[in-house]
């Protein structure tokens, strides 16, 4: 009799699940979560670094700081230098958002005075991160000098430009822009960045309400009666 070959029966096609197209929603959610770490990260690099430094920080510490594995964090910085660089920049910005809402629709009295308030809270409120970004600069800013060549000139200039047009219309004394600027960002970080000093002689820093109103009422006598328009 003869064999009976069996053959194989043939294999089932695999029946593969088409892939979704992401709704709005569900990416929306993800970018936010994404923004979040990022966030979560950056704030935890800050308080290390103002604490540590670049070089005596490490990202182990960071990464517990954020609570997120060093894999994570890598996924959003690729390495120690990038991190310290987008925590410089960070606080650079947010040094700048007073001097970015300088306009020449504005009365120029209000906009120094607003400008003296907010960065004297920011020198209370981030001793620390002020002395980090001090530090940098004085090294020659290694890590930070394309930021300040560019962004940080761009918009130095374009605020002299509307410093200029105050004066011009005799709304300001007449004084060098540049120095002004200058003088604004001496007088209000000075009281971070110099914060062991300012204890040291006066017993006391900004996080004392009633020194911290006598220093705000001081610098706006001495730089606001410096800039009114002399008759």
């Amino acid at each position: 009799m003869s064999a009976i070959r069996r053959g194989k029966e043939p294999a089932k096609a695999s029946k593969r699940k088409p892939q979704r197209v992401p709704t709005a929603a569900s990416l929306n959610r993800r970018m936010r979560h994404t923004e979040k770490k990022r966030s979560a990260i950056l704030e935890a690099a800050l308080a290390t670094f103002s604490q540590y430094g670049l070089h005596g920080a490490s990202i182990d510490q960071i990464a517990s700081r954020a609570d997120v594995s060093k894999t994570n964090l890598f996924y959003y910085f690729s390495n120690k230098e990038e991190l310290y660089t987008s925590v410089l920049s960070y606080l650079l910005d947010l040094w700048l958002q007073p001097l970015i809402a300088f306009t020449e629709e504005q009365d120029p009295i209000d906009a120094i005075r607003d400008y003296i308030r907010v960065k004297l809270e920011f020198s209370r409120d981030h001793p620390a991160e002020s002395r980090l970004f001090c530090m940098e600069v004085m090294q020659g800013a290694p890590l930070l000098l394309n930021q300040l060549q560019q962004p940080l000139h761009d918009l130095v200039e374009n605020k002299v430009t509307v410093i200029r047009s105050w004066i011009e219309q005799g709304r300001l004394a007449p004084i060098e822009p540049y120095h002004l600027i200058f003088s604004l960002w001496a007088t209000t970080q000075h009281y971070a960045d110099f914060r062991v000093q300012v204890e040291a002689v006066a017993g006391r820093t900004l996080d004392d309400p009633d020194f911290f109103q006598e220093t705000l009422t001081s610098l706006e006598k001495l730089v606001l009666d410096g800039v009114r328009p002399r008759n």
